[in-house]
């Protein structure tokens, strides 16, 4: 499920879906259209990633995440990952990753 857009100051919130599938054979593509739309946003702002339909991906959807994470501090923005699958958090875990890209998730929880 996907929260309501919220706003960051008079800023709304940018929201960017995550593909059904995000790995190496479309990673590069679907990075650069996201990298896109949050360039092109207001800086400040929360931009909500939505992972609602995300059902296959490897490691490269990590890198996507990162990718959008550092543009978004640049930016003075928040990036928020929203309806993440369980095996992504799992992978973002496995590689020491999920306090930078999942810190509102249970991501201590054993």
């Amino acid at each position: 499920m996907t929260a309501p857009a919220a706003s960051v100051g008079s800023t709304p919130a940018l929201s960017l879906a995550l593909p059904i599938r995000l790995d190496a054979t479309n990673a590069e593509t679907v990075s650069r259209e996201l990298m896109a739309r949050l360039r092109d946003s207001a800086g400040g702002q929360l931009a909500e990633v939505d992972a609602t339909a995300l059902q296959s991906f490897d490691s490269s959807a990590l890198a996507t995440l990162l990718a959008l994470q550092r543009l978004a501090m640049e930016k003075g923005s928040r990036l928020e990952l929203r309806a993440a699958p369980v095996r992504l958090v799992e992978l973002a875990r496995l590689y020491g990753m999920q306090d930078l890209l999942l810190p509102q998730t249970e991501s201590k929880a054993v």
